[in-house]
């Protein structure tokens, strides 16, 4: 019984040493087969529709076409300074680098996604992505997206930033609300910061201008506005007004526009239907 009880973990000792000992063989046989293997070629993966950043910049930086890394052994290539690279570029959301045992470096890229162009009032230009981080324009490619203009005062250093201002924050803000409608992304061409400070937006159909005022309470100023849309434009028409005011609460205030002449009845009624409307659904939301 003695005998059995001293063998057993000494068996059991024996063959973890065996296994270590196998395992240090293996992985000593991996890494000088690691050492001769030459790298052949470099893969690159960039998913997504926005173009700021294409395979050919990609090999710029990573210097593929000056055979800086195909031919040469993997174990001499730094795949950790590879992917800092990439990352230094402003377009460059995300990057992954990584290489297999037969001699390929893949590259996985992410780019920034753009939903705002701002044009600030020292005739600077720069792109916010959808993280509200500010990102220089492209020499590549150009975003068709939002562009806000006027008395912004939002500086921009040439390089991914934060947002520093209030009202850059509100553009942005209201720039991310009407991308992610349908109905407004369609509608909504341009946002404009006027004197005092206040947002404006220019839609695409009519010549008025929408003052939202800031971006606090969106989905009950566009729900307001929508209503205004239905009710009082059918009767009057899309340039019976030269400002459509939403920055109101449970209300639209109507600018008419002088130089065309509407049936001032008509008008009115619109904005009462207009009005009626809001208070309606108002109460039902209550």
């Amino acid at each position: 019984m003695f005998k059995k009880r001293f063998w057993k973990p000494l068996l059991i000792s024996l063959a973890w040493i065996i296994c270590f000992g196998g395992l240090v063989v293996l992985m000593s046989f991996i890494e000088s087969k690691k050492s001769e293997v030459l790298c052949k070629d470099v893969k690159i993966y960039i998913p997504g529709n926005q173009y700021f950043i294409d395979r050919q910049e990609v090999d710029h930086i990573l210097q593929v076409n000056s055979k800086a890394l195909i031919g040469r052994r993997m174990e001499s290539i730094n795949i950790n300074a590879l992917e800092k690279k990439l990352k230094d570029n402003p377009f460059i959301e995300f990057a992954k680098v990584y290489a297999d045992m037969d001699g390929i470096i893949n590259v996985e890229i992410s780019q920034r996604q753009p939903i705002l162009r701002v044009m600030n009032r020292f005739d600077q230009d720069f792109y916010v992505d959808q993280h509200g981080l500010k990102i220089p324009l492209s020499a590549n490619f150009t975003a068709r997206v939002l562009v806000a203009n006027g008395y912004i005062d939002e500086l921009f250093a040439n390089r991914v930033d934060t947002l520093h201002t209030v009202t850059a924050a509100e553009l942005f803000k209201t720039a991310d609300y009407i991308r992610k409608d349908s109905l407004w992304d369609a509608q909504i061409a341009q946002i404009y910061v006027n004197k005092d400070h206040e947002i404006e937006l220019i839609p695409r159909v009519g010549n008025n201008r929408i003052l939202l005022g800031h971006a606090d309470s969106l989905d009950s100023k566009f729900h307001n506005l929508l209503v205004f849309y239905k009710k009082a434009l059918p009767l009057v028409g899309w340039d019976a007004y030269k400002i459509i005011n939403v920055k109101y609460a449970n209300q639209v205030v109507g600018v008419k526009n002088e130089n065309i002449k509407k049936d001032s009845l008509k008008a009115k009624l619109a904005v009462n239907d207009t009005t009626k409307a809001i208070k309606d659904t108002s109460l039902n939301r209550n």
